[in-house]
């Protein structure tokens, strides 16, 4: 359904072939099977050519880093595409849905996704704030929730193992589980026992030595008063 701004049917929902977010679905697919950054999804092309993201359907590769780019902080390696994210884009290159780029709308390449993301979100009335760049969040806590490795999620996320642990670390199900667990099996070891030591330990290492007769014997100053020598 859309809604008509101009002539006799102007304000009226009517049935329409337009599929004003089609582009976004396919932006949306690939930010969520990959994890990769807006302007990599946007460049996103099946012809390696000088400032694009190639994806090698036929290795399954997909080379975020723009040709010509130089490689930034924001990391950008290659990755390999899940069977079902390269089982789609094969078929929207089989069907001329994506010629030059795999995001295009109305046949020209997309630099923003912005307006269409927002228009998108509002018609879903999601609550709270939702950006392309949920997508990548939406990747990483999928990757931890499933038990991937840090090592291995980090490195197909194109993020530091820090950051992602530090941000995304309590999704896995293997977090801080080592700890509970201990905790809650082992024998709890007293206190009193090694508290009593420590405090004899202090008491007697404040009491002052002093040698007396000869070497090998020596007496702490109370044992020295108490033998009338001082």
């Amino acid at each position: 359904m859309q809604v008509r701004h101009r002539a006799a049917d102007k304000g009226r929902k009517l049935p329409t072939d337009k599929r004003p977010l089609r582009h976004l679905a396919r932006f949306i697919l690939i930010g969520l099977y990959t994890g990769t950054r807006t302007a990599a999804i946007a460049s996103a092309s099946p012809i390696a050519q000088q400032g694009r993201s190639f994806v090698d359907l036929d290795r399954g590769i997909f080379y975020r880093l723009a040709q010509g780019m130089l490689a930034t902080s924001k990391r950008q390696p290659p990755v390999p595409l899940p069977p079902r994210l390269l089982a789609h884009l094969r078929r929207w290159r089989d069907k001329g849905i994506a010629k030059q780029h795999f995001v295009e709308f109305n046949g020209q390449p997309v630099k923003s996704v912005k307006t269409a993301f927002k228009r998108a979100v509002s018609l879903s009335k999601l609550e709270g704030k939702v950006s392309p760049h949920t997508l990548r969040h939406t990747a990483a806590t999928w990757l931890m929730q499933i038990g991937v490795s840090t090592w291995e999620a980090a490195g197909f996320l194109g993020m530091s193992e820090k950051t992602l642990r530090e941000v995304y670390g309590h999704h896995h199900p293997d977090y801080l589980q080592g700890a509970a667990k201990a905790i809650g099996t082992k024998k709890p070891v007293s206190l009193v026992i090694p508290l009593v030591k420590h405090h004899q330990r202090r008491a007697l290492s404040s009491q002052h030595t002093d040698i007396v007769g000869g070497p090998g014997r020596t007496r702490t100053s109370n044992q020295t008063v108490m033998s009338g020598r001082l």
